[in-house]
């Protein structure tokens, strides 16, 4: 099924001249990655799809996986990947992966095919009500007829146009396409006689996209930024977030050094992992915050916030606790980021204009006592912790975040599963290791389909992806190990035997905490790399680890990577590092100098 018809219009029935028209437009609108579960009533599309030379099909059996894998093919590109099944339960099995793309703000496009009107409602086999079935989680939604040739192919040209615009212009998101088909499914032929209008001719036999719609580009609110300016112009004790981004912000980087502000960058925030040029950059501000004695000392008068939210729960609660009479929230979505309700400034803006037009409008400021406070603490803590590690010679989840993020290769890719993994990288990754990307599945923060992420980011990277999950969110996406086999992606899991988060929640003080929430599962993954034929290890200690690790990145092909703890001994190890920053940050020290 590799050839490309001469023109989508040359097609055995109906059926296929809409599929190929629908797919032809996709790619020419740049989207050309499918991900695709196997199903009888979605044969239409996948065949367009195999057909099309320049579309590219990612095939895998679970239709969660493959719903995820596009989301994560969204999160590092910016695009939208399509999604392709079949009838029935296989839609909602997209739910979980439509629910963190709505929330996230990731573009990914739904291609679900369905059975046709006469069947609906009738106890039809295989057959649900698809119609709006992901709510208010899409961006828009279109329930496309039955292919006829009375309708002209143009509708369904337009149709494709108008959910590639949906999906990525601001807010980003999901945007659904339920297509309705009747048997035959198969490529038969019975060639359609239905007129086609010129303009549709003209465009199958041209290479550009039927409708040409631009994205609305934010105009900087100047009037609502000059405002913000003028209220933060004398204020020192500032501070400057960095929720996710989908990339570093230089500007963000020019405005924290021009107004002498700490910067504290989100594990998502490209700005938290590598170098940094940013003297005011705060990477252990997490760490910082477990001295009740500092915070209490550094409650900012100002906040300025960039991008989407933060994993800290510290920083939220610091931040809730310090009410600061300004705080602002720039970013390029109208959806409130304010759960405690202490946002006193909304802009609607691209984070680069909005960052540089405040540097425009604020005078520079040279390095102020607020601001050499935080480097000092960065400093001492980052020594503590490295003292901390250093000192040990058994791995740990805390250690494994230390040590990794000082060896992602450079131009690597890091996948963060939720849960513990994203909050150990955030709070005790070392900042001088080399530049890398972060991604981390945070709108809604399951630990779905973390796998099949990983493996979705993998196809539109080529490949270079370490990906750190527990082995709760392992064993929830086990099958989509199998996307694993095209582009190298390192996995290294966690095993604590259950659920370790929970042992930081108040429910570790009763009697049902163990095992209804706890829940061990008392295996290793061993046989399951066997299973798909992924190399396997299992380091015991911080030199074999390391080992293990490199040898997985230089060999350009998926492994996992087991590493074994216990819950107790991790949930008294982050006391026992919180105490040591806390006594860092407190005694004097004679190289405080920045």
């Amino acid at each position: 099924m590799s050839r490309h018809p001469p023109t989508p219009l040359d097609a055995e029935n109906v059926t296929y001249r809409w599929t190929q028209c629908l797919v032809e437009e996709l790619v020419r609108l740049g989207v050309t990655t499918f991900f695709v579960a196997p199903g009888s009533r979605s044969t239409p599309l996948t065949v367009a799809v195999a057909r099309h030379s320049k579309a590219r099909a990612i095939l895998h059996i679970d239709e969660r996986g493959t719903a995820f894998a596009a989301l994560g093919y969204g999160r590092a590109t910016g695009r939208p990947a399509g999604w392709i099944t079949t009838s029935g339960t296989a839609v909602a099995n997209g739910l979980p992966a439509v629910v963190e793309a709505h929330t996230d703000g990731v573009p990914l496009l739904l291609l679900t095919a369905d059975r046709p009107p006469e069947l609906r409602d009738t106890g039809a086999n295989q057959t649900i009500d698809q119609v709006k079935i992901f709510g208010d989680y899409v961006r828009w939604h279109a329930d496309l007829p039955v292919p006829s040739e009375e309708i002209d192919p143009a509708y369904v040209l337009t149709t494709a146009d108008q959910a590639v615009l949906r999906t990525v212009r601001r807010p980003r998101g999901p945007v659904h396409l339920n297509c309705m088909f009747r048997k035959p499914l198969e490529p038969v032929a019975d060639d359609p006689a239905g007129t086609v209008s010129e303009m549709v001719q003209s465009w199958a036999r041209g290479d550009r996209p039927f409708r040409t719609s631009s994205v609305p580009r934010l105009a900087v609110p100047s009037a609502s930024l000059h405002a913000l300016a003028a209220e933060i112009e004398d204020v020192e004790r500032g501070l400057i977030v960095v929720g996710r981004l989908d990339a570093p912000s230089p500007a963000v980087r020019r405005l924290a050094a021009h107004l002498q502000w700490p910067l504290l960058p989100d594990i998502t925030s490209q700005h938290r992992l590598g170098p940094s040029a940013e003297a005011v950059r705060v990477a252990y501000h997490d760490a910082i915050l477990a001295s009740d004695s500092f915070a209490a000392q550094h409650a900012p008068e100002a906040v300025l916030h960039f991008g989407g939210r933060h994993v800290s729960k510290r920083l939220r609660l610091f931040l809730r606790d310090a009410a600061p009479p300004l705080r602002a929230v720039v970013r390029p979505d109208p959806r409130r980021l304010d759960p405690d309700h202490r946002v006193t400034h909304q802009v609607e803006a691209s984070v680069d204009a909005g960052a540089d037009a405040l540097c425009k409008q604020c005078s520079g400021r040279d390095r102020t006592a607020w601001s050499t406070a935080w480097q000092t603490a960065d400093r001492r803590v980052a020594r503590a912790l490295h003292a901390a590690f250093r000192d040990r010679e058994t791995l740990t989840e805390p250690y494994v975040s230390h040590l990794l993020s000082q060896r992602l290769p450079s131009g690597h890719a890091f996948v963060v599963g939720s849960s513990m993994p994203v909050r150990d990288a955030h709070r005790f990754g070392a900042p001088e290791g080399e530049p890398v990307r972060v991604y981390a599945n945070r709108g809604a923060s399951g630990i779905d389909g973390t796998v099949a992420t990983a493996a979705g980011v993998a196809q539109a990277r080529g490949g270079s992806v370490t990906l750190l999950l527990g082995d709760l969110a392992l064993g929830h996406d086990l099958n989509s190990l199998a996307l694993l086999q095209e582009h190298p992606v390192v996995v290294v899991v966690l095993n604590n035997d259950g659920g370790g988060i929970f042992h930081f929640l108040p429910i570790r003080e009763h009697e049902s905490f163990d095992p209804y929430f706890t829940t061990p599962q008392g295996r290793t993954f061993r046989a399951a790399a066997d299973l798909f034929d992924l190399p396997y290890a299992q380091p015991e200690t911080p030199d074999a680890f390391i080992d293990a690790y490199r040898s997985a990145c230089a060999s350009e092909t998926s492994a996992l990577l087991e590493v074994r703890t216990e819950r107790d001994r991790n949930r008294t190890l982050h006391d026992v590092l919180d105490a040591e920053v806390i006594s860092a940050l407190e005694r004097p020290e004679a190289d405080d100098e920045v």
